[in-house]
């Protein structure tokens, strides 16, 4: 597929591709037909971003090609859902001849909600000062009465926030709205509309489940949120510091009561719980930690991590690397068996597959 071109008709094919490379990769470990979770065909990222290109008065987003390297000029872009899509060629045209906003911007990224907010960070190869802010507001009032927007400028050493720095993304499972602070540059789902067909899946499963729930890799609380009616205790781990600070953020913000965030890493808490007495401040002997949520970054989980999670009845794994899953799959098929196997495409029409599997111990 050319960069920034979507071509619906060819979905369904690709798709199929997809499960069946899934499947292949998957089949010493279960014979399982995967589910398909399917995204809509074009406008599906709440995520984009771009290089802005100068050619004398003309302004352009541009993206590299992965092989030729060379810029390739994006007037529209059909991937990112409409709300990005469009206002892209309204911001270019509002700052053409804006000496102050366009001067030295070089890059500008996007995140918007399903609800209509958008948050536009602009960044410079130059310092931002108190013109740079006068002309950005003037922007921003000018916007406002035709979409929910927030900008923001960053440079060098310099982050300049005219509001706020995040958006409020909202997600419906099991007939109940859930809330979710999305903070500039911090990792959030980009296809929302898969992202939420990722919950409603797990908490269908979570149905079926009992005791306490451990997570690891939770992030600003995705899964946390959306699976905390189903368990006594939730128990979320993450390194990230912004993103624990957006998980706490959005568990007071849902009034959920009983999911608690951990700043610690995998391998730690794999430590911690070999020791066996307490995990920070929880003691293991008042937790009954059954199930294990585990949605680790593309290189899988490592030895001691997969062994932590060997030893849980049920294990919830999110991939994004079917490649590292069919590895941590081969150790863990000794003591767990696949229930549900499900292919979520958040990224379509690329090789991207992301994956969720149910595995029980036999």
């Amino acid at each position: 597929m050319s960069i920034g071109q979507v071509f619906p008709l060819l979905y369904e094919a690709q798709l199929t591709e997809k499960a069946n490379r899934l499947a292949q990769l998957l089949c010493n470990v279960s014979t399982i037909t995967p589910l398909l979770y399917r995204s809509a065909p074009e406008h599906f990222r709440q995520r984009a971003e771009f290089r802005i290109w100068h050619n004398g008065d003309d302004i352009y987003h541009a993206m590299f090609d992965p092989e030729s390297r060379q810029p390739v000029r994006i007037d529209y872009f059909p991937v990112a859902c409409t709300l990005i899509a469009d206002f892209m060629p309204l911001l270019l045209k509002l700052i053409q001849f804006n000496h102050e906003l366009r001067y030295k911007l070089y890059q500008v990224d996007y995140l918007a909600t399903t609800s209509g907010e958008l948050l536009v960070s602009m960044i410079y190869k130059r310092k931002l000062d108190e013109q740079w802010i006068a002309e950005a507001e003037k922007l921003t009032h000018e916007l406002a009465a035709n979409c929910n927007i927030r900008i923001i400028g960053r440079s060098r050493k310099q982050k300049v926030v005219l509001s706020q720095d995040f958006v409020t993304e909202s997600f419906v499972v099991s007939n109940k709205s859930l809330q979710y602070q999305q903070v500039e540059s911090s990792f959030t789902q980009p296809n929302a509309g898969v992202n939420q067909q990722m919950l409603q899946w797990a908490a269908d499963i979570a149905e079926h489940l009992k005791g306490d729930l451990l997570e690891l890799y939770c992030g600003n609380g995705n899964f946390s949120l959306a699976l905390a009616p189903y368990f006594t205790q939730v128990i979320a781990t993450e390194l990230s510091r912004s993103s624990i600070k957006s998980a706490e953020y959005n568990i007071n913000l849902n009034n959920i009561e009983n999911v608690q965030v951990l700043q610690m890493s995998a391998e730690d808490v794999a430590a911690a719980l070999a020791r066996g007495s307490s995990l920070k401040h929880l003691e293991l002997a008042e937790l009954t930690l059954d199930t294990v949520l585990v949605d680790p970054p593309r290189a899988g989980l490592d030895p001691a991590t997969l062994a932590l999670v060997s030893r849980f009845t049920d294990i919830l794994y999110i991939s994004c690397n079917p490649e590292t899953l069919a590895d941590n799959l081969e150790e863990l098929a000794k003591t767990h068996k696949v229930m549900k196997l499900a292919l979520f495409d958040q990224f379509p029409y690329t090789h991207h597959i992301e994956t969720g599997v149910w595995l029980r111990r036999y």
